[in-house]
């Protein structure tokens, strides 16, 4: 799966995916998606019976839809089961640490399923087009990367890489209605816009990335992602056939009835303090 890194890189302002002839509707989008969360469901019991450890990562571009993918793939599911890890700015104690350590503490337990809102790959793509890493570290990253996420996949791990490819395009169009928003203006940060500004240096560092860690036991899948809707759809729909999973049958359940009170006396709802009913 590994590219040659002397290869004309691939640089999503130049080379966008093919355009789709239109972009999925809504009543398509809800029916397809419905169905698809229900599999979702079915692959979250699979998990929990078979013992599974499984790790998702989501990374792109910002505004590629990353999150809101996240978002419908948890929507109908177990946060005890299923659960998402975006973490932030490390301490100044992580900072020392092993680069992977904090994101090592994050991975799954037998029964379980990570999905990681960016990952350990922070330092391959943010970290040294910002700055905020030495050469040196970064060169260590390039190296150690694979070795680590086959060592995970050695004991036992399905590891799952997705990339959120989107255009420049469509990224100026959907920071645009980020900034007329104010619902959705928190998404759009400092950060966002100087990483708009250094679009050449991230086509770089992805293509960079990709030449060192997209390997046979852990490759990248790449998610054209210029139509959110149906870049949800594709991705949840890939995810589900990366694990052969089976339906589990519930067991049996009859609803109990109610014990007798007793004669115990509930006190009046006057004595509570209700929320005021606005709607």
């Amino acid at each position: 799966m590994g590219t040659n890194a002397a290869a004309v890189p691939e640089d999503e302002a130049l080379v966008p995916p093919p355009k789709r002839k239109s972009r999925l509707s809504r009543r398509k989008y809800e029916s397809e998606l419905k169905l698809l969360q229900q599999e979702l469901a079915r692959l979250q019991r699979w998990i929990r019976h078979k013992g599974l450890k499984v790790v998702v990562i989501f990374e792109g571009r910002d505004a590629a839809g990353k999150g809101s993918t996240i978002k419908r793939i948890m929507e109908r599911l177990n946060p005890r089961v299923v659960r998402v890890v975006a973490l932030g700015t490390p301490s100044d104690r992580e900072k020392t640490q092993w680069w992977f350590q904090r994101y090592a503490e994050e991975l799954p337990a037998a029964g379980e399923m990570v999905l990681f809102d960016r990952s350990w790959y922070n330092r391959g793509l943010v970290e040294p087009v910002m700055g905020f890493c030495t050469e040196e570290e970064y060169e260590e990253f390039l190296r150690s990367c694979p070795e680590f996420e086959r060592m995970l996949v050695r004991s036992g791990i399905i590891l799952i890489k997705y990339w959120f490819s989107v255009s420049d395009e469509e990224q100026e169009r959907r920071f645009q209605s980020r900034i007329a928003d104010p619902a959705r203006r928190w998404k759009l940060s400092a950060m966002d816009l100087e990483a708009r500004a250094r679009w050449v240096e991230f086509s770089r560092a992805k293509d960079t990335l990709f030449a060192h860690t997209d390997i046979k036991q852990a490759p990248w899948f790449v998610v054209a992602a210029d139509d959110k809707r149906a870049a949800r759809l594709n991705c949840i729909a890939h995810l589900l056939s990366q694990i052969p999973y089976e339906a589990v049958p519930w067991e049996h359940v009859e609803l109990p009835e109610r014990r007798p009170s007793g004669g115990y006396v509930r006190p009046p709802l006057s004595d509570q303090t209700f929320v005021p009913e606005l709607y």
